[in-house]
């Protein structure tokens, strides 16, 4: 279970959001939001490996040896 302390303005963002349909509660907006922000990495590190790529930071090795290490 997670407890989190919030602002009065972020309880309201929230509650407006559930009565908007957004999610069915605020448990459910949570799973969203967390799901979303997880996403929203994902697509920044893919952006970043394109930026590095473009910029000639490429790396080379054998992923089998890294494996091994890990």
């Amino acid at each position: 279970m997670l407890s989190v302390p919030l602002t009065p303005e972020l309880e309201e963002k929230i509650n407006r959001l559930v009565e908007d349909g957004v999610a069915a509660n605020k448990a459910d907006l949570a799973r969203k939001a967390i799901e979303f922000f997880a996403e929203q990495q994902a697509i920044e590190d893919v952006l970043r490996a394109e930026k590095e790529l473009a910029d000639g930071k490429l790396l080379s090795g054998d992923l089998d040896e890294l494996a091994k290490r890990i």
